[in-house]
């Protein structure tokens, strides 16, 4: 972000990074070691099919990523490289159904994440980032990026 005073866009994607940022933090501390304990949630994911260490793994992701995202340190890449955790946790509860009220959790939730995700990847980062990240783009290059090529 310039040094140009902040706009409700700014603002909405701050309160987008935050509630992401909390919600991974809630989810590696909460869930993951509070109360399954990360013993508890590699036996879990060891029955689903996935190696233990994924666990660990996955714990770490959702605990840094979260606190990044609070913080507003290169929030675009983050909300993209935390995808593979939510598209884990969609896969995990596509077979329950789609209310994540269910016995088991359904899948809704996971996916309503990835969406949020993306729209934080998308929007940026917001008024008061730490470290913003670099600006990036779905639309084709200009003409003159085309030309210099």
């Amino acid at each position: 972000m310039s040094n140009a005073q902040p706009t409700n866009s700014d603002y909405a994607a701050l309160l987008l990074r935050v509630a992401l940022g909390i919600m991974f933090i809630a989810h590696s501390l909460v869930l993951k070691w509070m109360t399954f304990t990360l013993a508890g949630t590699a036996q879990y994911f060891e029955s689903l099919g996935l190696p233990a260490f994924l666990a660990y793994a996955t714990f770490w992701a959702e605990l840094i990523g979260g606190i990044l995202l609070v913080l507003g340190v290169q929030s675009r890449w983050v909300a993209l490289g935390l995808l593979p955790v939510l598209f884990g946790a969609a896969w995990v509860h596509i077979g329950n159904g789609w209310v994540f009220s269910a016995q088991g959790g359904g899948w809704e939730y996971p996916l309503y994440l990835i969406v949020l995700s993306v729209a934080q990847a998308l929007l940026g980062d917001g008024a008061y980032a730490l470290k913003p990240s670099r600006k990036f783009s779905l639309s084709p290059a200009p003409a003159s990026l085309k030309a210099a090529a």
